[in-house]
């Protein structure tokens, strides 16, 4: 942990953010920085409200505090990814499914979401590969196929900004059920049903009533473990999730770069050509793992209308 509390440094620090102006004082109280905690201060929404708070002078110290601290997690991350990192809090479980517990992504007790420039904690993601191999950050997700009624199915390019695995192909939208009610509800496996729906819009601008919760279809689970850069990776019990929709498009550029549909033979060119490292054109570890393993034959069954019958949620893949 580094501590930089009873540092010259961090009382210039605490003396700045005492003279800030502030819009009422219980906010201002807040922010103060002591050399003893109780209790971790609430996170504050948006790292834009933090910024508009922080007086200019409290600026220009922590730049060059970052300057000399050397990269903290969320250097480079854009707004978007940052507020991400900083709100959601995954949801841990064992390699059995039960939940262990929660944490956030960006795991940090820090008042302001810009902590790794006031630097007082460990701050670390549970991304981050060096976490991931201490076998403790395993949490649940889930990846959606939809297919349109000609049996095509909707790719994304996840976008340039993304902390894990930028601008890679992957499946049509991929993330994590978050610890919260709706989406911890475990019969039927609603909780990552909703999260799906959430996502769904969030990432392709797909509303709700296009994609109803019931008309997702879980086929298995898969544990998987893959390092995207050597700095970050995911390590997932991921929920695999089938809809045969047809769905108007509209993506959010924060979050994916393309989207476009797919039949079987467009497919296996797009195989060819990764396996092949044409045109830079790389696929998500845990799409690759699903089409070498189960997409081709449960197409057939998206073809048929039969994919209930496939379906097998009792057993959960180490691949």
């Amino acid at each position: 942990m580094l501590m930089l509390l009873n540092t010259p440094y961090a009382l210039s620090l605490s003396r700045s953010l005492a003279s800030s102006s502030f819009p009422s004082p219980p906010t201002r109280r807040l922010l103060s920085i002591s050399s003893t905690f109780a209790l971790p201060p609430p996170r504050f929404a948006h790292s834009s409200l933090v910024s508009s708070r922080v007086s200019p002078s409290f600026r220009t110290q922590a730049s060059a505090a970052t300057s000399t601290m050397g990269d903290a997690p969320d250097v480079g991350m854009d707004a978007v990814q940052r507020r991400l990192m900083f709100e959601d809090e995954c949801i841990l479980v064992d390699e059995s499914d039960n939940v262990v517990g929660h944490e956030s992504k960006y795991n940090s007790f820090a008042p302001l979401s810009l902590a790794s420039v006031v630097a007082i904690t460990d701050n670390r993601l549970s991304h981050l590969w060096e976490k991931i191999l201490t076998g403790k950050m395993l949490h649940r997700a889930f990846s959606v196929f939809l297919f349109n009624t000609k049996y095509e199915l909707l790719l994304q390019q996840r976008s340039a900004t993304k902390v894990t695995f930028p601008l890679v192909w992957t499946n049509t939208c991929c993330s994590h059920p978050l610890y919260r009610e709706s989406e911890l509800i475990s019969e039927n496996h609603l909780g990552v049903r909703n999260a799906a729906q959430r996502k769904l819009l969030d990432e392709l601008g797909i509303p709700a009533e296009d994609v109803p919760v019931d008309q997702f279809v879980p086929l298995s689970r898969m544990l998987y473990k893959a390092p995207s850069d050597g700095k970050w990776g995911e390590h997932e019990l991921d929920y695999l999730l089938f809809i045969v929709r047809d769905v108007n498009v509209h993506r959010n550029p924060d979050e994916v770069a393309e989207a476009k549909y797919v039949n079987r033979d467009q497919l296996k060119e797009l195989l060819r050509k990764a396996d092949a490292g044409e045109d830079g054109l790389k696929l998500s570890p845990w799409f690759r793992l699903v089409v070498d393993n189960f997409l081709f034959k449960w197409w057939d069954h998206v073809e048929k209308g039969t994919l209930k019958e496939v379906s097998d949620m009792e057993t959960i893949h180490k691949l």
